[in-house]
């Protein structure tokens, strides 16, 4: 039977989700991602949302994409993330829609699509030294932690230190959001940023995609540690 496919509205979209996909492998080889076809305002849009390695509960990377069509049919499932990515036809500019897989615990509770109350605006540029001068700040402690006590808890004990800290230009976010954001490739040079919040969920939102953290999830102070 030939896997459901969906026809992205042109090439770029089909390359930006990929790009995407990959990034998120990088952390996981198994990694699972719910999607949801919707019909939107401005026209019908895939999301397809992913979660950052933060332990037992954390950031979710949130990526759309333009369909083509208005007859485009809703859905809502989660798959494999690499069977996602080898779907794609960035030349034909369509997906396959993978079997569906038993999904993690994290795909069930996803951040509202509507009542979010903007709390801010920044831009990447005036992000990016503080976040620089974090992700040094811990290679550098990281380096000075004896080899044999070097653990896992460690290093995540030390990550939360630091990711658990007020961003500079947006003092009601974590810098973790904005470390989420730029790992993912979310924060390009010229990006604008917007910080949004509601109930016990905050996000920051750019052109390319957006991050969400839960902030009354149990773990959620768990530790992301930076890209080498």
């Amino acid at each position: 039977m030939t896997a459901p496919r969906l026809p992205l509205a042109d090439a770029t979209e089909a390359a930006d989700l990929a790009a995407f996909l990959e990034r998120l492998l990088r952390f996981d080889r198994a990694a699972a991602v719910r999607l949801q076809a919707v019909r939107a305002e401005q026209g019908p849009v895939l999301a397809v949302f992913g979660r950052l390695p933060l332990g037992s509960s954390g950031v979710l990377a949130v990526r759309s994409a333009r369909l083509l069509g208005e007859d485009v049919a809703e859905a809502d499932l989660t798959v494999s993330a690499g069977q996602l990515l080898e779907s794609i036809d960035e030349s034909a500019a369509v997906l396959g829609l993978p079997t569906p897989v038993t999904g993690p615990a994290w795909a069930g509770l996803l951040p509202p699509r509507s009542r979010w109350e903007r709390i801010d605006a920044t831009t990447a540029p005036a992000v990016m030294p503080e976040l620089m001068s974090a992700v040094r700040e811990f290679k550098q402690r990281t380096a000075e932690i004896p080899e044999h006590h070097r653990t896992r808890a460690a290093l995540d004990a030390l990550a939360d230190e630091i990711w658990s800290r007020p961003l500079g230009a947006v003092p009601e976010l974590p810098l973790r959001v904005a470390h989420a954001a730029y790992v993912i490739g979310f924060l390009t040079p010229d990006a604008t940023l917007t910080a949004h919040r509601s109930g016990s969920w905050l996000r920051l939102s750019a052109p390319a995609g957006s991050v969400a953290l839960r902030t009354a999830a149990p773990g959620s102070g768990l530790g992301l540690s930076p890209l080498r």
